[in-house]
């Protein structure tokens, strides 16, 4: 069984901070490349961060200078600490857990999803 599970997000005001938490059971965690993606209403979703096996990172260009995504794979867990949010960043945020041969995810395996956190930027 594998469950990615997020939490931390919340109302906050603009300018203000945010940290989500993803962690993961029933995989090899060492082994996925973790991302961040998030989905506004009414929009496509969208990668915004990324943490590969190796520890290289990714951001969109939007959340870059403001995001951080990092991971303890002693814990199973990937974070995203969020500062100077915008309303812009009001959206559903997904962790995305991803394995790192391709040809298992091709086959349909090794690509998870957790349920989603809210974060709300607002004031």
């Amino acid at each position: 069984q594998v469950q990615l599970v997020e939490s931390g997000g919340g109302l906050v005001q603009p300018g203000g901070s945010l940290r989500l938490s993803c962690a993961a059971s029933g995989i090899r965690f060492s082994s996925y490349d973790m991302h961040w993606y998030r989905q506004a209403p009414g929009s496509q979703r969208e990668l915004v961060a990324a943490i590969t096996s190796g520890s290289q990172i990714n951001y969109a260009d939007s959340v870059k200078g403001r995001f951080t995504i990092s991971r303890d794979n002693a814990k199973n867990t990937v974070y995203l600490q969020m500062n100077g949010l915008k309303p812009e960043d009001t959206a559903v945020y997904y962790c995305n857990a991803a394995f790192v041969l391709a040809s298992m995810r091709e086959k349909g395996v090794g690509d998870y999803w957790g349920q989603g956190t809210q974060v709300t930027v607002s004031s």
